[in-house]
């Protein structure tokens, strides 16, 4: 039997700390001295040592006190350890990674615009919530739509912060936060007159409709095709078709490219998110607002040739 010192002398530690991890209850004694002190065995030392690994991890005392508790599920208990702290040095990464490259953004901008930036930067977080984001849209989509076609416009809409981002994509998202943040001139937040029209039910239908659209055109934006008529156009003006209980004719194609128009906020957003979502140096993804564009202008172009 080993006293306390002895112990964490064979392990290369402090009696403080053999003592802490007694307390604890991970580190019983084996037995007590006729004076009342604690004594240790081998079996303390390898315990203490295993403690040590776990800890150099940086695993918490809960975890490792489930691995040394049961013998049986010790494997499963430190795999989900393991799983667990790794989940969180991802996150840890994630948020130095932002940290740095804003600091980045600080250093290298003109001293008098360095006060500005730190103002914009320093209300993200780090990494940043793409929560203001989410209710900017929520309150710009028409009341009480249903929650899946909620979730599927906002899956679309709402781009996720890159886990290594370049300054830009940082800068990008810190004016989309801004952006977001900021109260409407009018107190309130404006709708499109589809919205009006189609209600809640229909609003659905016709996001359902665009995100079919949406799609057929990112596929020419992706390969640089020009606007041009087609299955994407079609599908746009159907979705409009069929929130404003009308037919697609060349009269309602007309009125649709009227109703239309951009919208500047809006397209500010879009730009801030394909920066986001594309990194320096590749081709810039595509996003529901330049499909939009994409499809507006095809519309226009097929007016003017039935014209």
């Amino acid at each position: 039997m080993w006293s306390i010192g002895e112990l964490a002398e064979r392990a290369g530690v402090t009696v403080k700390t053999v003592r802490f991890y007694s307390d604890q209850g991970l580190l019983p004694e084996a037995a007590r001295s006729t004076g009342g002190h604690r004594r240790y065995g081998h079996q303390s030392l390898e315990r203490l040592q295993l403690i040590r690994s776990l800890r150099s991890f940086d695993l918490p005392l809960p975890g490792i006190r489930r691995i040394l508790e049961d013998e049986d599920a010790a494997d499963r208990a430190l795999e989900n350890a393991v799983d667990s702290r790794l989940r969180e040095l991802g996150s840890e990464l994630k948020a130095l990674r932002w940290r740095e490259a804003a600091l980045q953004l600080v250093r290298d901008c003109p001293p008098a615009q360095r006060a500005g930036r730190l103002r914009v930067l320093s209300a993200l977080g780090t990494p940043p919530s793409t929560a203001p984001l989410a209710r900017f849209w929520r309150t710009w989509l028409p009341p009480r739509m249903p929650p899946q076609a909620t979730a599927a416009f906002l899956e679309a809409a709402v781009p996720q912060p890159p886990d290594e981002p370049h300054p830009s994509q940082v800068l990008a998202f810190a004016g989309l936060h801004a952006m977001t943040t900021a109260s409407c001139p009018d107190g309130r937040q404006p709708q499109p007159e589809v919205h009006r029209v189609a209600g809640a039910g229909g609003a659905a239908l016709l996001y359902a409709g665009l995100a079919e659209a949406f799609d057929l055109a990112a596929s020419h934006l992706r390969r640089a095709h020009d606007p041009r008529p087609g299955e994407a156009l079609d599908a746009y003006v159907a979705a409009y078709a069929s929130a404003y209980r009308s037919r697609d004719t060349q009269d309602f194609r007309r009125l649709l490219a009227d109703r239309l128009s951009a919208e500047p906020r809006l397209n500010q957003y879009w730009e801030l998110a394909a920066i986001v979502l594309t990194p320096p140096g590749s081709r810039p993804q595509p996003t529901p607002g330049s499909a939009d564009d994409w499809l507006r202008a095809a519309l226009q172009l097929d007016n003017a040739e039935a014209a």
